[in-house]
């Protein structure tokens, strides 16, 4: 059964199930499927997942014998119908709408990851950098100002939650 922090908002229209931890203050929107049968979810504080995205693990087999499960870090936003497969995202990180990321994954802290990319299996993603693309390439460092969206969108959707628990 999952274990949702009381703090913690569930759209209605979402599904969690199996083996799922959600962190304080984060936030799981419309439509969303959040399904940790077959392996471990983890979601941290402060973390959103938006509308229409998947986030699946991958069970554990003789090739990968800890499977690969999701680790979600705190104050990671997650845009529209993204889909995040057995993979790592360490602290804030911003991953752009209709991306998706594969098995092995690891996405660094601090990436801003653009709108429609692809990160595939086993591929990492250095922190402080714009990463985008088919597969996604490192394009440039991150300026202070894309720095600093990382708290600002986390604590924007902390607060836009509050409004859905009341």
């Amino acid at each position: 059964m999952p274990k949702i922090a009381a703090s913690a908002y569930v759209d209605e229209s979402a599904v969690v199930i199996g083996d799922v931890v959600i962190g304080e203050d984060s936030s799981i929107w419309p439509l969303c499927a959040v399904r940790g049968d077959t392996n471990t979810i983890r979601i941290g504080m402060r973390s959103n997942l938006q509308d229409g995205s998947v986030v699946h693990v991958t069970h554990r087999y003789e090739a990968a014998p800890k499977g690969y499960p999701v680790v979600i870090g705190d104050d990671v936003t997650i845009g529209h119908k993204v889909l995040v497969h057995g993979c790592t995202i360490e602290d804030r990180v911003l991953i752009g709408m209709g991306s998706t990321l594969m098995d092995g994954a690891v996405i660094r802290s601090e990436v801003l990851l653009g709108a429609g990319s692809l990160v595939v299996e086993g591929q990492e993603l250095e922190g402080g950098y714009l990463w985008m693309g088919r597969p996604a390439r490192r394009r440039r460092a991150l300026t202070d100002e894309e720095r600093s969206w990382f708290a600002y969108v986390a604590k924007h959707y902390a607060e836009l939650k509050n409004d859905y628990l009341r």
